[in-house]
């Protein structure tokens, strides 16, 4: 029996319920700290980790046969874009009051982080050849 499975498609839904699940933690710690809970861009910092994931991921997955020997530096330049968006347009706005804060920090790095152990795991499993 061969796998059909959509290796895009199921990236995307994991990716999706577990920055659900880490936006839902996120929350419950802001509001158990009595912190405004929209504040510091956190759901556009959310967004846009989500929607440069999914982004890197399908080009890696479509550079996979051709340029498997590359992926790891390409996976490493899609990190570098997250950290070039963070700088132009998240760390302005951050920095309007003189200084970043660890809420702002957390806003940005949380959803970071999260992506990137995901992109990681999947990242592996096509430099072994198992997507």
């Amino acid at each position: 029996m061969t796998n059909t499975t959509n290796p895009i498609l199921i990236f995307f839904l994991k990716l999706l319920v577990l920055l659900t699940v880490v936006f839902g933690i996120h929350i419950v710690v802001l509001n158990y700290l009595n912190t405004p809970l929209f504040n510091n861009l956190i759901i556009a910092s959310y967004s846009i980790n989500f929607i440069l994931a999914i982004i890197i991921f399908v080009a890696l997955y479509k550079l996979r046969k051709k340029y498997l020997d590359l992926l790891g530096f390409i996976f490493m330049g899609g990190s570098m874009l997250k950290f070039a968006v963070f700088f132009l347009f998240f760390f302005p706005a951050f920095k309007q009051n003189g200084s970043i804060n660890g809420f702002e920090s957390a806003s940005f790095l949380v959803p970071y982080v999260t992506c990137l152990l995901l992109e990681t795991i999947y990242v592996s499993k096509l430099l072994n050849n198992k997507l």
